[in-house]
């Protein structure tokens, strides 16, 4: 059986108290491969350009505050 087949019957087949406890690590784990590979795309510039037309569409008044 494949890894990720085997991991998602023994996920499925957790009790409930472990499933919660495996949803909430699983939570943080993926928040911070998220928070990593947001910031080196901040590093690398790849988010250059959609913060450049926010603030153009900042300076021309495009913008409504929150």
């Amino acid at each position: 059986m494949p890894s990720l087949q085997r991991i998602e019957s023994q996920v499925a087949a957790l009790p409930e108290p472990e499933l919660r406890k495996f949803r909430s690590w699983f939570d943080e784990f993926d928040a911070q491969i998220w928070d990593r590979t947001l910031a080196a795309d901040i590093k690398n510039g790849k988010l250059d350009s959609l913060a450049a037309e926010a603030l153009a569409h900042y300076g021309t008044g495009q913008c409504k505050p929150l």
